[in-house]
């Protein structure tokens, strides 16, 4: 079993809901070793239903609460409508996220706000173990975005739900700076996370791109191997878990690969969507063995 340098349950300094339900998403699902595995279903209102084009049966919202219990994750991630209507047949079974925020991708993304449509008393009446919340660091709506956020972070200490940020740099002047993936983006959006009181941040792995780099601030202006750029990002996370996106399917080979440059960085878990489900039942199954397997070699 791999020791790695990550933070510790204990070192969040959460209220006694928060650790206990936090607890039970390190502890008792999933890898069950302190690491993360989460498989967020939210796709279907973020980029509409073409994402279910490639993989038919994977429209059916069953389909991934199938595939997050026969792939032991920690938890399943989805908006209230998929809650209410699909969650009550597997209650018990697998873990759940409701994501409290969303938004569709027709409107022009250079102005980006997810608004509200659940509420932490909404997930606590589900049965929920945590929340979900996307941020969007660097819109010009950003303003709204944390007076938003900071109403849902004090509704969820109030009911001890820990919030997971989907912490997602976005808009004109972060495109500017070099795009939503660099590492200029992705860092400043963990460290905003930390600052706002996320318990939880999802993150992208932030891309070395010399044309980006040369857009952002000076102090990112230098060569950065993978594992120093998402070593770093997960820092300025700080006391924070840090859990990384699978992003879209590519072969089971590269999302391991990837997955595991980030837990030997530090992250504490992985956030696999499209990388699973965007299959065939059977492979997506398979992607989830094998990102178990590798979980499981780690510790926290």
């Amino acid at each position: 079993m791999t020791k790695s340098p990550r933070i510790q349950l204990d070192e969040l300094h959460l209220s006694t809901g928060k650790a206990a339900r936090l607890h039970r998403l390190l502890y008792k699902a999933g890898p069950a070793n302190g690491t993360l595995m989460v498989l967020p279903i939210d796709q279907g209102l973020e980029h509409g239903p073409r994402d279910f084009l490639e993989a038919p049966e994977s429209a059916n919202p069953q389909f991934q609460f199938r595939l997050a219990i026969e792939g032991k994750f920690s938890a399943i991630a989805v908006q209230i409508g998929l809650a209410e209507k699909f969650y009550p047949e597997f209650a018990g079974q697998i873990p759940l996220v409701v994501k409290l925020n969303g938004k569709t991708e027709i409107p022009p993304d250079g102005a980006p706000f997810s608004p509200l449509n659940g509420t932490v008393e909404d997930a606590v009446r589900l049965g929920a173990d945590a929340v979900g919340y996307t941020l969007y660091v660097g819109s010009s709506r950003q303003d709204a975005d944390f007076l938003q956020f900071s109403s849902v972070r004090r509704e969820a200490e109030r009911y001890g739900l820990p919030v997971i940020a989907w912490a997602y740099p976005r808009g004109e002047a972060i495109e500017a700076k070099g795009g939503k993936d660099s590492l200029f983006a992705v860092d400043y959006a963990a460290r905003v996370a930390q600052e706002l009181g996320a318990d939880v941040i999802k993150l992208n792995i932030p891309r070395l791109d010399p044309t980006q780099m040369a857009k952002a601030p000076k102090a990112y202006r230098r060569d950065w191997t993978e594992t120093e750029a998402i070593s770093h990002v997960i820092g300025s996370a700080g006391r924070s878990l840090v859990i990384f996106a699978g992003g879209e399917r590519g072969s089971i080979e590269e999302t391991i690969a990837k997955a595991k440059l980030c837990m030997d960085a530090g992250a504490s878990g992985l956030i696999f969507g499209r990388s699973v489900w965007q299959r065939t039942f059977s492979e997506g199954l398979s992607v989830a063995q094998a990102a178990h397997s590798l979980l499981s070699g780690y510790s926290i």
